[in-house]
C-alpha cells in the first residue's frame, strides 16, 4: 500500500552523519575508562541521544566529567558542519514522494539545531517544509511513540497511513508503538536486532521507492 505520508530519521538515513559520531563516542568513553567496539556502540547507543548514551556509558563504568554532554554536542556540531555526506539514493526517494505527491516528515532523537546544520549543507532543510521535528524538543525521544504521532498530526495523516524509515532498534520501536509500518535501513545487510521490531529490511535508498510503490528502483 502506497503511503499517505513517509516520516524519516535523519542520523544514518538521510545524511550519513552516524558513522563519525559513533567514533567520536568511541574515542571520548575510552578516553573516560570504557573500551566498547563499534558493534556494541550500535547496540546499545545507536537511536538515543547524547544524554543517553552519557548515562548509559556512567552506568557502564566510564569516568565521564560534569558538562561532558554539553562539550560532545559542541565538538559533534563542529565536526559536522566540515562535511556530513547524505545517504546514497535518498534525494531520489525524495523526488519520488514530491512527484507522488506524498508529503514527508523528519523525526529524529537529535537537535533541531543538528538538523539543521547537517540538512542545510544540501539544502533539504527547505525540502522538508518545516516538518522538522526533535525528540528532544518535544521531551519524548524514541522508542517513545510521542515524536511520530506529532509528526503525523501536522502532516495531517492518521498514523496508520504513514510509514516510518528508520535504522535504529529505538526508531523501529518507536514506530511500533505509534501504529506505523516500518522500514528499517540496513546497508551492511542482515540486521536481525531491527527486524525483530517488525520492521521490514532494505538495504539501499535505491530501492524504496519500489518499496513504497512509488516506482522502480532509482
Amino acid at each position: 500500500m502506497t503511503p499517505k505520508a513517509v516520516i524519516f530519521d535523519c542520523d544514518g538515513v538521510v545524511v550519513d552523519s552516524e558513522h563519525p559520531t559513533l567514533l567520536m563516542v568511541q574515542a571520548d568513553l575510552a578516553r573516560y575508562g570504557l573500551d566498547v567496539t563499534l558493534d556494541e556502540l550500535n547496540a546499545k547507543y545507536v537511536g538515543g541521544t547524547v544524554e543517553t548514551v552519557a548515562t548509559r556509558a556512567r552506568a557502564a563504568g566510564a569516568r565521564l566529567p560534569d558538562g561532558w554532554v554539553a562539550d560532545f554536542y559542541t565538538r559533534m556540531y563542529a565536526m559536522l558542519r566540515v562535511n556530513t555526506p547524505l545517504i546514497d539514493g535518498i534525494t531520489g526517494v525524495l523526488d519520488a514522494l514530491d512527484a507522488a505527491g506524498i508529503p514527508f516528515a523528519m523525526g529524529s532523537n537529535g537537535t533541531l539545531e543538528k538538523m539543521h546544520i547537517t540538512l542545510g549543507q544540501h539544502g533539504l532543510v527547505e525540502r522538508f517544509r518545516g516538518h522538522l521535528y526533535s525528540g528532544q524538543a518535544i521531551g519524548r525521544p524514541k522508542p517513545a511513540p510521542d515524536l511520530f504521532l506529532l509528526a503525523a498530526e501536522r502532516l495531517g495523516v492518521v498514523a496508520a497511513d504513514c510509514v516510518v524509515i528508520e535504522d535504529s532498534v529505538a526508531g523501529a520501536t518507536a514506530a511500533r508503538a505509534a501504529g506505523m509500518p516500518c522500514f528499517g535501513y540496513a546497508p551492511q545487510g542482515d540486521h536481525s536486532a531491527l527486524a525483530a521490531t517488525g520492521a521490514r529490511l532494505f538495504s539501499s535508498m535505491r530501492e524504496l521507492p519500489a518499496l513504497l510503490e512509488l516506482a522502480g528502483e532509482i
